[in-house]
């Protein structure tokens, strides 16, 4: 749907939003991907060099110095709007856990490298849309790029889904197949999320995974036959385990050709 950015500004600065210290303004999330629908809400984060907080504002908590956000919510053009309020040298920290020179291998395929808002705003810097500050998003995006982000993302999807193969072989070996079909089903989307992640389209919420499907098209998997498992079209009630030796089977072929 259509997007009038400049009304966007205007009514976050007639609000008082933006802070006087600020070196950028960002619309995130489906928004910024053109997926939004007009349910959606309006994700922005606002980056500063000072801190900034309103009357109205909360914190929420990062592993970062200092160790909150502000966040900012209200109602306006028929739908809310979700501000977060980052600082630049927040910023600084989370592209440092992901340099080169830090990169674990064993860390990030635990799944230990980011916390979960971390994760978020690096995969959003990618796809985001500048609302002030241009020049700051195409300089972090360098930046970004350059990192080992990418092999990051790529090898937490790998770990967890070995952790969930494992699972599902446990589970068929005791016989607890219900079990091993719902781990089945998470191997295969940690397994599709490395593929796109090798691709690039960074978005961890699984509700969006068919739309990075089709944005990436990977050539190791065809959207019709991932949307097959996904949506268990061939899964046989009263023959569980080929459905579940069928994933299992992709997903360890997949892993072999996909490159953190």
């Amino acid at each position: 749907m259509g997007m009038d950015l400049s009304r966007m500004v205007d009514t976050l600065r007639d609000r008082q939003l933006v802070p006087g210290a600020c070196q950028a303004a960002l619309l995130v999330g489906s928004a910024a991907r053109g997926w939004n629908n007009e349910r959606s809400d309006f994700d922005i984060y606002l980056i500063s060099t000072e801190s900034w907080s309103g009357p109205e504002s909360i914190e929420v908590s990062v592993p970062l110095r200092p160790a909150v956000v502000g966040w900012q919510s209200f109602y306006a053009d028929s739908r809310s709007w979700d501000l977060a309020y980052w600082l630049d040298d927040q910023v600084d920290q989370m592209l440092a856990k992901v340099s080169w020179a830090n990169f674990d291998q064993v860390r990030a395929a635990s799944g230990d490298t980011l916390a979960r808002r971390e994760e978020v705003f690096l995969e959003r810097l990618t796809t985001c849309v500048p609302l002030i500050g241009e020049d700051w998003v195409a300089r972090r995006r360098a930046e970004l790029e350059a990192s080992a982000f990418r092999s990051i993302m790529v090898t937490r999807s790998l770990g967890a889904a070995h952790r969930a193969v494992e699972d599902t072989l446990g589970q068929l070996e005791d016989g607890d197949i219900n079990s091993a079909v719902l781990s089945a089903r998470i191997a295969l989307g940690h397994t599709v999320d490395a593929l796109l992640e090798e691709r690039g389209p960074y978005v961890s919420n699984p509700k969006w995974r068919a739309r990075r499907f089709q944005a990436a098209n990977p050539t190791a998997l065809t959207f019709a036959q991932y949307w097959d498992l996904e949506t268990m079209r061939n899964f046989d009630p009263g023959n569980p385990a080929k459905w579940i030796n069928e994933v299992l089977t992709l997903c360890q072929d997949l892993a072999l050709k996909i490159e953190s």
